[in-house]
């Protein structure tokens, strides 16, 4: 059996699923049971245990509830009050937390249902839909995480011209360009696999409970042109964004360095405000970094880490692994992103229960 090259871990999993084969499934008598179909199998291959579904179906209900309370109120409290939704920042965290939402509706729901049927999701209309909607979500996320990093920036260390930059006009035309540049990226990606589709495979199960980059590719034959450019484009968008990120605030704690250097103190509140945002920025693209490095990884390796992957049974449990955790850092972003950037505000925080209780007041 030959391989193709950068062939992810997930795949493996059709090739030791002990599915019945149609002449096994023949010989079964009537009275024992029927054999799992290829989803159910290679479900199980994912996850054995009844215990871990059990505690996956919980854990991923209920940070899909938490993350639509949390983002729901925050957009809530910022799109009723005058004095929050008219500064930029607050713009932006508005845009944030539409995507955020939107990535956890397709998203959580989709895992669930595939926990509770114990099977892994079909490759379809909705699959195809799923894929694009959190493609264009994570691109989304990732560049207004970059504006809002740069808007920071203008704000402290360009606070002269800060009005004069950042008119309304230039903020729709950010937050626009943020949903165009995701869409389009998107629709490439998508049509690139879409070279790879065979009426064939409608109907049949991925192997995986979400379809992710690594699982569609590898259902539709590993489409090379469609996996180049969405790791070139992935990188290269990361890339922007830790960029800007650390110069905005590596040039804000300089400000606030500087400001307190002629008293001859130290800025404990500029650096620890420095170092919780980057650890957040971190946490946040946490999915991302282990999607890059699976990339790398399995290109640099290529067949060769493959056949040696066969020759040891624990790879497949490691690889239902990485893909279990890597949707649990899916859900990550959206539930910490309204902390981060909204509730952690106090603004927002003294906003959210003055307007509940102006509008309990009104009914």
């Amino acid at each position: 059996m030959r391989f193709p090259r950068a062939l992810p871990p997930f795949v493996l999993w059709g090739a030791v699923c002990a599915c019945p084969t149609p002449s096994q499934d023949a010989n079964i008598t009537s009275d024992a049971p029927r054999l799992p179909d290829q989803g159910r199998c290679l479900f199980r291959s994912i996850l054995p245990s009844n215990t871990a579904v059990q505690v996956l179906v919980c854990v991923f209900v209920v940070m899909t509830v938490l993350s639509l309370i949390i983002n729901g109120c925050t957009l809530f409290s910022l799109g009723s009050s005058e004095d929050l939704s008219w500064e930029p920042r607050f713009a932006l965290l508005k845009n944030l937390i539409v995507s955020d939402i939107l990535l956890i509706v397709t998203q959580g729901p989709t895992v669930v249902y595939c926990l509770l049927q114990k099977t892994t999701l079909p490759y379809g209309a909705w699959c195809i839909t799923q894929f694009f909607i959190n493609t264009v979500c994570v691109f989304c996320t990732i560049l207004t995480i970059t504006c809002m990093a740069l808007e920071r920036y203008l704000y402290v260390c360009q606070a002269i011209y800060y009005l004069i930059i950042l008119t309304t006009k230039r903020l729709y035309l950010i937050v626009g360009l943020t949903w165009l540049i995701s869409l389009s990226l998107s629709a490439v990606i998508t049509a690139l696999l879409g070279l790879s589709h065979k009426s064939s495979l409608l109907g049949k199960p991925i192997t995986g409970l979400l379809c992710e980059p690594d699982t569609l590719e590898a259902h539709l034959g590993f489409p090379r042109g469609s996996a180049v450019f969405r790791k070139v484009v992935g990188l290269v968008v990361t890339l922007l964004c830790i960029c800007s990120y650390s110069f905005s605030y590596l040039r804000m704690y300089q400000e606030a360095r500087n400001a307190v250097q002629p008293f001859q103190q130290v800025n404990k509140r500029a650096r620890k405000t420095v170092m919780f945002y980057c650890s957040m920025l971190l946490l946040q693209l946490l999915p991302i970094f282990l999607k890059i490095a699976s990339d790398a990884l399995w290109e640099l390796e290529g067949n060769m880490a493959m056949f040696r992957s066969l020759d040891y049974t624990g790879d497949w449990t490691s690889a239902g692994t990485l893909h279990i955790m890597l949707l649990l850092l899916l859900q990550v972003p959206p539930c910490i992103n309204p902390l981060i950037y909204g509730l952690r505000n106090r603004e927002v925080r003294q906003a959210l229960p003055r307007l509940l209780w102006l509008r309990k007041d009104n009914h």
